[in-house]
Protein backbone atom coordinates (compact mmCIF):
# COMPACT_ATOMS: atom_id res chain seq x y z
CA UNK A 1 0.00 0.00 0.00
CA UNK A 2 2.71 2.11 0.97
CA UNK A 3 6.17 0.75 -1.13
CA UNK A 4 4.97 3.87 -3.75
CA UNK A 5 8.51 2.93 -5.06
CA UNK A 6 11.48 0.56 -4.46
CA UNK A 7 12.44 0.57 -0.66
CA UNK A 8 15.88 0.91 -1.85
CA UNK A 9 18.05 3.86 -3.54
CA UNK A 10 20.35 0.62 -5.46
CA UNK A 11 23.48 2.70 -4.24
CA UNK A 12 25.79 0.71 -1.62
CA UNK A 13 26.27 4.21 0.41
CA UNK A 14 22.83 3.96 1.91
CA UNK A 15 20.72 1.31 4.09
CA UNK A 16 18.65 -1.15 1.39
CA UNK A 17 15.58 -2.39 3.90
CA UNK A 18 11.84 -3.97 3.48
CA UNK A 19 9.48 -2.09 5.44
CA UNK A 20 6.57 -4.57 6.31
CA UNK A 21 3.20 -2.88 6.23
CA UNK A 22 2.78 -3.14 9.53
CA UNK A 23 5.59 -1.07 10.31
CA UNK A 24 3.87 1.99 8.28
CA UNK A 25 0.71 1.18 9.94
CA UNK A 26 2.66 1.56 12.91
CA UNK A 27 4.60 4.69 12.10
CA UNK A 28 1.14 6.28 11.26
CA UNK A 29 -0.93 5.04 14.44
CA UNK A 30 1.84 6.40 16.35
CA UNK A 31 2.35 9.73 14.78
CA UNK A 32 -1.76 10.04 14.94
CA UNK A 33 -2.24 9.20 18.40
CA UNK A 34 0.35 11.64 19.54
CA UNK A 35 -1.25 14.90 17.80
CA UNK A 36 -4.78 13.12 19.30
CA UNK A 37 -3.44 13.08 22.67
CA UNK A 38 -1.37 16.10 22.27
CA UNK A 39 -4.99 18.22 20.39
CA UNK A 40 -7.93 15.99 22.79
CA UNK A 41 -5.88 16.12 26.33
CA UNK A 42 -2.88 18.60 26.66
CA UNK A 43 -4.65 21.21 24.80
CA UNK A 44 -8.00 20.57 25.19
CA UNK A 45 -8.57 24.06 26.57
CA UNK A 46 -6.56 27.54 24.99
CA UNK A 47 -4.10 28.55 27.00
CA UNK A 48 -1.18 30.34 27.67
CA UNK A 49 2.07 28.05 27.71
CA UNK A 50 4.45 29.25 29.66
CA UNK A 51 8.09 28.36 29.95
CA UNK A 52 8.02 25.61 32.31
CA UNK A 53 5.02 23.72 30.60
CA UNK A 54 6.77 24.70 26.96
CA UNK A 55 10.20 23.13 28.16
CA UNK A 56 8.64 20.47 29.76
CA UNK A 57 6.78 19.15 26.29
CA UNK A 58 9.87 20.23 24.42
CA UNK A 59 12.09 17.26 26.10
CA UNK A 60 8.99 15.01 25.76
CA UNK A 61 8.63 15.46 22.20
CA UNK A 62 12.37 15.26 21.82
CA UNK A 63 12.78 11.74 23.95
CA UNK A 64 10.07 10.14 21.72
CA UNK A 65 11.69 11.42 18.83
CA UNK A 66 15.44 10.14 19.87
CA UNK A 67 13.47 7.08 21.10
CA UNK A 68 12.32 6.09 17.68
CA UNK A 69 15.61 5.39 16.98
CA UNK A 70 16.26 2.60 19.21
CA UNK A 71 12.94 0.99 17.39
CA UNK A 72 14.33 1.51 13.65
CA UNK A 73 17.02 -0.33 14.72
CA UNK A 74 14.78 -3.08 16.48
CA UNK A 75 12.81 -3.22 13.28
CA UNK A 76 16.09 -3.35 10.78
CA UNK A 77 20.17 -2.93 11.69
CA UNK A 78 22.47 -0.37 13.27
CA UNK A 79 23.20 1.46 10.18
CA UNK A 80 19.50 2.36 9.65
CA UNK A 81 19.32 3.68 13.13
CA UNK A 82 22.13 5.88 12.40
CA UNK A 83 20.41 7.27 9.17
CA UNK A 84 17.38 7.84 11.41
CA UNK A 85 18.86 9.78 14.16
CA UNK A 86 20.91 12.03 11.29
CA UNK A 87 18.12 12.66 9.28
CA UNK A 88 16.08 13.74 12.66
CA UNK A 89 18.70 15.94 13.96
CA UNK A 90 19.17 17.94 10.81
CA UNK A 91 15.15 18.30 10.46
CA UNK A 92 15.24 19.13 14.08
CA UNK A 93 18.43 21.96 13.56
CA UNK A 94 16.74 23.26 9.92
CA UNK A 95 13.07 23.46 11.79
CA UNK A 96 14.31 26.38 14.41
CA UNK A 97 13.70 28.67 11.35
CA UNK A 98 10.24 27.79 11.58
CA UNK A 99 10.33 29.25 15.15
CA UNK A 100 11.29 32.70 13.77
CA UNK A 101 9.25 32.61 11.15
CA UNK A 102 5.90 31.88 13.29
CA UNK A 103 6.67 34.48 15.87
CA UNK A 104 6.88 36.91 13.00
CA UNK A 105 3.38 35.82 11.53
CA UNK A 106 1.90 35.84 14.79
CA UNK A 107 2.96 39.60 15.79
CA UNK A 108 2.13 40.95 12.71
CA UNK A 109 -1.63 38.95 12.67
CA UNK A 110 -1.79 40.44 16.39
CA UNK A 111 -2.57 36.87 17.47
CA UNK A 112 -3.26 35.71 20.96
CA UNK A 113 -0.49 33.48 22.94
CA UNK A 114 -4.04 31.34 23.81
CA UNK A 115 -4.88 30.56 20.67
CA UNK A 116 -1.83 30.26 18.75
CA UNK A 117 -1.41 26.43 19.76
CA UNK A 118 -4.36 25.45 17.92
CA UNK A 119 -3.26 27.08 14.67
CA UNK A 120 0.05 25.27 14.83
CA UNK A 121 -1.90 22.29 15.28
CA UNK A 122 -3.76 22.64 11.97
CA UNK A 123 -0.29 24.07 10.74
CA UNK A 124 1.40 20.76 11.42
CA UNK A 125 -1.03 18.46 10.52
CA UNK A 126 -0.71 20.31 6.77
CA UNK A 127 3.06 19.83 6.89
CA UNK A 128 3.15 16.26 7.86
CA UNK A 129 0.95 16.03 4.56
CA UNK A 130 3.32 18.01 2.69
CA UNK A 131 6.24 16.29 3.67
CA UNK A 132 5.04 12.78 2.95
CA UNK A 133 4.70 13.77 -0.60
CA UNK A 134 7.80 15.60 -0.95
CA UNK A 135 9.76 12.68 -0.07
CA UNK A 136 7.67 10.56 -2.16
CA UNK A 137 8.93 12.56 -5.10
CA UNK A 138 12.49 13.28 -3.79
CA UNK A 139 13.45 9.34 -3.51
CA UNK A 140 11.33 8.34 -6.71
CA UNK A 141 13.55 11.28 -8.92
CA UNK A 142 16.70 10.49 -6.91
CA UNK A 143 16.07 7.05 -8.11
CA UNK A 144 15.93 7.64 -11.85
CA UNK A 145 18.06 10.25 -11.91
CA UNK A 146 21.29 10.08 -9.69
CA UNK A 147 22.52 13.52 -10.65
CA UNK A 148 19.76 15.10 -9.61
CA UNK A 149 21.44 15.19 -5.92
CA UNK A 150 24.32 17.39 -7.48
CA UNK A 151 21.17 19.97 -8.30
CA UNK A 152 19.48 19.36 -4.99
CA UNK A 153 23.04 20.41 -3.16
CA UNK A 154 23.70 22.94 -5.43
CA UNK A 155 20.74 24.61 -4.17
CA UNK A 156 21.41 23.91 -0.55
CA UNK A 157 24.50 25.25 -0.74
CA UNK A 158 23.44 28.50 -2.40
CA UNK A 159 20.27 28.90 0.43
CA UNK A 160 23.49 28.44 3.05
CA UNK A 161 25.40 31.00 1.90
CA UNK A 162 21.73 33.46 1.66
CA UNK A 163 20.81 32.80 5.70
CA UNK A 164 24.38 33.11 6.12
CA UNK A 165 25.03 36.99 4.24
CA UNK A 166 21.25 37.92 5.32
CA UNK A 167 20.45 36.12 8.55
CA UNK A 168 17.56 34.96 6.60
CA UNK A 169 15.85 37.81 7.50
CA UNK A 170 12.41 38.28 5.97
CA UNK A 171 10.91 41.71 6.22
CA UNK A 172 8.00 41.17 3.52
CA UNK A 173 4.70 42.03 5.30
CA UNK A 174 2.57 38.29 5.28
CA UNK A 175 -0.44 39.66 4.74
CA UNK A 176 0.42 41.85 1.58
CA UNK A 177 1.28 38.62 -0.47
CA UNK A 178 -0.53 37.84 -3.76
CA UNK A 179 -1.58 34.36 -1.79
CA UNK A 180 -3.29 36.39 0.99
CA UNK A 181 -4.66 39.17 -1.58
CA UNK A 182 -6.01 36.00 -3.77
CA UNK A 183 -7.12 34.50 -0.08
CA UNK A 184 -9.20 37.47 0.75
CA UNK A 185 -10.73 38.11 -2.46
CA UNK A 186 -12.12 34.33 -2.77
CA UNK A 187 -12.68 34.04 0.87
CA UNK A 188 -15.48 35.31 2.68
CA UNK A 189 -13.33 37.02 6.09
CA UNK A 190 -14.04 38.91 8.96
CA UNK A 191 -11.58 41.11 10.96
CA UNK A 192 -12.83 39.74 14.78
CA UNK A 193 -11.12 36.70 16.16
CA UNK A 194 -14.20 34.12 17.51
CA UNK A 195 -12.03 31.69 20.11
CA UNK A 196 -9.63 29.53 17.99
CA UNK A 197 -12.27 29.19 15.09
CA UNK A 198 -11.05 29.00 12.03
CA UNK A 199 -14.52 29.50 10.84
CA UNK A 200 -17.35 31.66 12.52
CA UNK A 201 -21.18 32.77 11.59
CA UNK A 202 -22.28 36.28 11.27
CA UNK A 203 -25.49 37.75 10.83
CA UNK A 204 -26.18 33.97 9.01
CA UNK A 205 -23.36 34.59 7.07
CA UNK A 206 -20.26 31.73 7.47
CA UNK A 207 -16.95 33.94 7.58
CA UNK A 208 -13.34 32.83 8.10
CA UNK A 209 -11.64 34.44 10.85
CA UNK A 210 -8.38 36.36 11.19
CA UNK A 211 -6.86 32.76 11.95
CA UNK A 212 -7.55 30.66 8.86
CA UNK A 213 -5.62 33.64 7.10
CA UNK A 214 -2.28 32.66 9.52
CA UNK A 215 -2.88 29.14 8.88
CA UNK A 216 -2.58 29.86 5.29
CA UNK A 217 0.62 31.59 5.70
CA UNK A 218 2.20 28.90 8.23
CA UNK A 219 1.32 26.24 5.41
CA UNK A 220 3.47 28.72 3.16
CA UNK A 221 6.28 29.08 5.38
CA UNK A 222 6.24 25.53 5.54
CA UNK A 223 6.19 24.74 1.93
CA UNK A 224 9.22 27.05 1.86
CA UNK A 225 10.95 24.90 4.46
CA UNK A 226 10.01 22.24 3.15
CA UNK A 227 12.30 22.34 -0.21
CA UNK A 228 15.28 23.22 2.05
CA UNK A 229 14.67 20.05 5.00
CA UNK A 230 13.78 17.32 2.95
CA UNK A 231 16.55 17.12 0.53
CA UNK A 232 19.12 17.87 3.55
CA UNK A 233 17.79 14.77 4.94
CA UNK A 234 17.72 12.64 2.31
CA UNK A 235 21.57 13.73 2.33
CA UNK A 236 21.97 10.72 5.08
CA UNK A 237 18.93 8.48 3.85
CA UNK A 238 17.21 7.53 0.37
CA UNK A 239 14.07 5.43 2.53
CA UNK A 240 10.99 6.66 2.77
CA UNK A 241 10.20 4.99 5.97
CA UNK A 242 13.31 6.75 8.00
CA UNK A 243 13.39 10.21 6.21
CA UNK A 244 9.44 10.60 7.14
CA UNK A 245 9.64 9.26 10.60
CA UNK A 246 12.48 11.61 10.70
CA UNK A 247 10.41 15.05 9.39
CA UNK A 248 7.34 13.98 11.50
CA UNK A 249 9.09 13.21 14.80
CA UNK A 250 11.17 16.64 14.44
CA UNK A 251 8.20 18.79 13.71
CA UNK A 252 6.01 17.22 15.89
CA UNK A 253 7.95 18.88 18.60
CA UNK A 254 7.82 22.62 16.95
CA UNK A 255 4.94 23.56 18.99
CA UNK A 256 6.17 22.93 22.02
CA UNK A 257 9.80 24.22 21.07
CA UNK A 258 8.19 27.71 19.49
CA UNK A 259 6.60 28.74 23.14
CA UNK A 260 9.94 27.71 24.92
CA UNK A 261 11.82 30.46 21.99
CA UNK A 262 9.68 32.31 20.72
CA UNK A 263 10.51 34.86 23.50
CA UNK A 264 14.39 33.97 23.94
CA UNK A 265 15.63 33.45 20.37
CA UNK A 266 17.00 36.91 20.09
CA UNK A 267 19.48 35.55 22.51
CA UNK A 268 20.76 32.66 20.71
CA UNK A 269 22.71 34.96 17.94
CA UNK A 270 24.76 31.79 16.41
CA UNK A 271 21.95 29.58 15.74
CA UNK A 272 21.62 31.12 12.30
CA UNK A 273 25.04 31.03 10.81
CA UNK A 274 25.03 26.99 12.09
CA UNK A 275 22.04 26.75 9.95
CA UNK A 276 23.83 28.22 7.71
CA UNK A 277 26.66 25.97 8.35
CA UNK A 278 24.57 22.67 8.42
CA UNK A 279 22.69 23.38 4.64
CA UNK A 280 26.47 24.32 3.12
CA UNK A 281 27.51 21.10 4.42
CA UNK A 282 24.65 19.02 3.14
CA UNK A 283 25.08 20.86 0.33
CA UNK A 284 28.02 19.42 -0.68
CA UNK A 285 27.43 16.40 0.29
CA UNK A 286 24.81 15.69 -1.48
CA UNK A 287 26.75 17.72 -4.48
CA UNK A 288 29.91 15.16 -4.10
CA UNK A 289 27.87 12.41 -3.23
CA UNK A 290 28.16 10.36 -7.21
CA UNK A 291 31.99 10.50 -6.30
CA UNK A 292 32.34 10.29 -2.74
CA UNK A 293 29.91 9.23 0.04
CA UNK A 294 30.42 10.82 3.53
CA UNK A 295 29.81 8.58 6.44
CA UNK A 296 26.70 9.10 8.16
CA UNK A 297 28.48 9.06 11.45
CA UNK A 298 30.56 11.57 10.42
CA UNK A 299 27.69 13.62 9.52
CA UNK A 300 26.27 12.97 13.10
CA UNK A 301 29.17 13.97 14.92
CA UNK A 302 29.28 17.51 12.52
CA UNK A 303 25.59 18.59 13.07
CA UNK A 304 25.71 17.73 16.89
CA UNK A 305 29.31 19.11 17.55
CA UNK A 306 27.95 21.99 15.25
CA UNK A 307 24.75 23.19 16.84
CA UNK A 308 26.27 22.39 20.53
CA UNK A 309 29.08 24.95 19.87
CA UNK A 310 26.16 27.33 18.46
CA UNK A 311 23.76 26.74 21.52
CA UNK A 312 27.17 26.96 23.97
CA UNK A 313 28.62 30.31 22.21
CA UNK A 314 25.35 32.12 22.49
CA UNK A 315 24.57 31.50 25.73
CA UNK A 316 28.10 32.27 26.82
CA UNK A 317 27.62 35.45 25.24
CA UNK A 318 24.39 35.84 26.09
CA UNK A 319 25.76 36.33 29.90
CA UNK A 320 28.26 38.58 28.73
CA UNK A 321 25.88 41.15 27.84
Amino acid sequence: MFNLVAAGSGRDNFVDITVPPWGWYMLLGVIGALLLFDILVVHRRPHVAHVKEAAIESAVWVGIGVGFTFVIWWMFERAAAVEYISGYLIEKSLSVDNVFVWAMIFTHFKVPRQYQHRTLFWGIFGALIMRFIFIVLGVAIIERFDYVLIGFGLFLIYTGVGVFRHGGEDDANPSDTRTMRLFHRFVPTTDELDGQKLFTKKNGKRLATPLLAVLVVIEISDLVFAIDSVPAVLAVSNEQFIVFAANAFAIMGLRALYFLFADIKDRFVYLKPAISVLLIYVGIKMTIAHWYHVPTVWSLGFITLTMTVAIVASIRKDRKH
